[in-house]
């Protein structure tokens, strides 16, 4: 039997996480069997079984996937010019969530997270990334513009990342539940709220 590559073994999953993150946009996590992921991806069962255990570890691999590549946006957004301003780094990242079709589908993984110990450590995992990578970026705009924060760049960041974080489960909530929210406004006064 050949030997399974590490780049074959992600390319692999890489194609069940994009089967899952199909399967969870369209039924949301409730209404979205192992069966439905197992033929969304044309794989065995075998196949999936031997990438992830289980629909929440599924789940919680989709999240992640999803957020890693706002942190890229970020980071690519980043490299154009000077630091970003909290404001900029947030309405970057929810502006980058709300494209994602799996965006619906955050309110159920937070809820999941909330109450099953299970779904909590890989959520937990994801959310301590974009929280470092937020803090980092945070820190960096306090150490460039010096006077307009007080104290230390770096313990400013990590008193506000909390807080900046909560931003992102309003909008979400907001999108989903009020007809007349207005997600353009909301972003473009993101800039203006946050320090800048």
């Amino acid at each position: 039997m050949p030997k399974v590559t590490e780049a074959y073994r992600e390319a692999r999953r890489d194609e069940i996480i994009a089967a899952a993150l199909r399967c969870f946009a369209g039924r949301g996590f409730q209404r979205t069997s192992m069966a439905d992921i197992i033929a969304e991806s044309g794989l065995s069962a075998g196949a999936i079984y031997g990438h992830f255990a289980g629909k929440k570890e599924l789940f919680a691999a989709v999240a992640g996937r999803v957020l890693d590549s706002r942190r890229g946006e970020l980071q690519a957004r980043r490299r154009e010019g000077p630091p970003l301003s909290p404001g900029q780094v947030m309405a970057t990242l929810i502006d980058g969530m709300r494209r994602e079709p799996f965006s619906g589908v955050l309110l159920q993984l937070w809820a999941e997270a909330a109450i099953d110990q299970e779904m909590r450590e890989p959520v937990h995992e994801v959310l301590m990334t974009v929280r470092a990578t937020v803090q980092a970026a945070f820190a960096e705009w306090a150490a460039a513009e010096p006077g307009r924060v007080d104290g230390d760049p770096v313990e400013w960041a990590a008193r506000l990342t909390p807080v900046a974080l909560g931003l992102m489960p309003g909008f979400m909530v907001q999108r989903a539940i009020a007809s007349d929210f207005d997600e353009d406004a909301y972003l473009a006064m993101l800039p203006e709220a946050l320090p800048h």
